[in-house]
This record gives structure tokens, sequence and C-alpha cells, in this order.
């Protein structure tokens, strides 16, 4: 695989599709690793897309510093890697850490990107998440990388997904074994923890910008992306039923086609976020749909109950 260079440092990355073609840079989340992004390489390279996925400072195949590793180190590897993309259309997406980073680079260098994602973000540290951090380090300090992924999985995937892996999740959780280092991974959470707002920055976004947050993500939830919705000019909140913070793994299908429709929508000039919130649909291809009237977005989504 071909490696970035920034300083002493080697940072792993894929690029495939045609050179031509509009690209989605695609950022992982904190204890993620880019083969988790294979069936997206795969969908988005079907629908004419070019796909740049990375390894972060500290995840998988890219090096490990032994000490700190900063956000600046991060933004700079993805600005590296976009370099690469030549001069067409770019599309920029994140998951959880991935989106801050994202952030980050759309407010730094927006003029490079033509579209932004982030997907179960968030632009502050709430005191809910601040402790969720403390205690996810305090377990990875304690009990190593396997008791972090016991505590994560329940946190970021759904019943439905969880239960027909509950008698082979040593199979599921080794891979991440063998990727991530535990130090690294303690030394990413230092950086996630020493997150300062971006906030205030928010508004230099000038691109369009897509927002997806799982219905049910307690990890960063509605408000979370709320923030980001009304402080970002042209964006809009689009809701994933049933998802929780993980729904990348889980609904990667239908993000995959969220995805790709915004960038379609984008390039055909037919994209208008206007701080609009939307309820996505639960299959690929079908219809987005506008939050009801009269219903508070920041609670739940209203479903119509089934009659007796």
């Amino acid at each position: 695989m071909p490696r970035l260079v920034h300083g002493s440092y080697r940072i792993r990355y894929e690029l495939d599709g045609p050179a031509n073609a509009p690209a989605y840079v695609l950022v992982n989340g904190l204890t993620q690793y880019s083969e988790l992004w294979s069936a997206y390489r795969e969908a988005l390279l079907a629908r004419g897309f070019r796909i740049a996925t990375f390894d972060l400072l500290g995840q998988g195949e890219s090096d490990k510093p032994a000490l700190f590793i900063s956000q600046e180190d991060q933004v700079t590897a993805l600005h590296l890697l976009i370099g690469e993309l030549g001069d067409g259309p770019i599309f920029l997406s994140g998951i959880s850490f991935g989106g801050l980073i994202a952030l980050r680079y759309a407010i730094e260098h927006g003029e490079r990107i033509s579209g932004l994602v982030p997907m179960s973000c968030f632009a502050e540290l709430s005191p809910q998440l601040l402790l969720l951090g403390n205690a996810l380090r305090t377990g990875l300090i304690l009990g190593g990388t396997s008791y972090l992924q016991d505590l994560l999985l329940p946190m970021n995937l759904s019943d439905q997904w969880l239960k027909p892996l509950l008698d082979k999740l040593d199979s599921v959780k080794r891979q991440g074994w063998l990727v991530n280092d535990l130090y690294a991974l303690q030394n990413l959470m230092e950086s996630f923890l020493e997150f300062k707002p971006l906030t205030p920055r928010l508004s230099t976004i000038a691109v369009p910008t897509m927002i997806l947050n799982g219905e049910f993500d307690f990890l960063t939830p509605r408000a979370m992306h709320e923030t980001l919705r009304v402080e970002i000019p042209d964006s809009s909140l689009v809701i994933i039923p049933k998802a929780y913070h993980a729904f990348t793994l889980e609904k990667s299908a239908l993000t995959a086609d969220l995805l790709a429709r915004f960038a379609d929508d984008v390039l055909a000039g037919r994209w208008h976020g206007n701080r609009a919130v939307w309820i996505a649909p639960e299959e690929p291809g079908g219809e987005l749909a506008p939050f009801p009237a009269g219903y508070d977005h920041l609670r739940a989504i209203p479903v119509r109950a089934a009659p007796p």
C-alpha cells in the first residue's frame, strides 16, 4: 500500500477508481481502520466515484507515535491525502472522531472540497461525552483493548446487529486486537479528550453539508448534531431511523446510497441545505421525508402507531 509522508511519520492510504471521477474521502472513527470502509468502496466505485481511505496516525498500518498524537497532525495527514486527488470535485465524510477531523479540515481548507458529510459527530465535548471519554480511557488503561471493545460494542450497535454475533464475539473482536495498538489507542483517546470547541468556527464552513445522525445515538445525541445544523449555513440534518452511533457499520448500504445521492445533488446543482431536518429511508433508494411539522426533532422520530 502507498504511504504519505508527514515529518517522520508514514500514513497508509488506499486510492481506487478513475482519476477523473469525483472523489470521496472517508475518515475513520477513533478505534477503526480503513478496511471497515470496504462496503463503501465497492458501492461508491459502482456509482462512479473515486474512493480514498487511510489509517489515521495511531491506527491500522499507519505509524503509531509513542507519545501524544495531535489532531493537527491528523488534519495534516488528511490534507496530504486530498493533495493526491487533483483538482476535481472532492467530497469529505468522517464518522465520530473522524467527523471531527473532517470538520476541522472544512474549517481550515474548505476551498479544497465540494461537500462535507459529518456522521455521528460533534463540535463540543458535552459533560456526558467528556465523562464517557474519560471512562473509556480508564477502561482501556485498566482492561486493555479487549475490555474497551466490550464497552464500545453495546454503546455503538443495536440488539439486532449484536444478537447473532453473541456466540462469536471473540472472532469479531480479533481483527481489532490485531490492527490496534494499546498505547496508540490511549494516545488517540488523549487527543480526543484534549478537544477544543469548534462551534465558534462552524459558520465559516461554506460548502454543502449533509449531517447524518442515528435516531438512537446516545454517544453523540441529536443536540450535538443540532449545533452543526444551526451553525453551518448550507447544511441539512438527516436522521437515520433505528440507528445507533456506528450506523456506518450497521447500515452501510443505506449510508453509501445517501453519500452518493448527496454528491450527485451537489454536482447537479440540486442541493439546497436550508438547515432543514429530514428522515432517511430505511432502505437504499427510498425517499427522504421532511421531519413532520409540529414535532420536536430533538426528541424522537414520530411514528404513527399501527392499528390494533
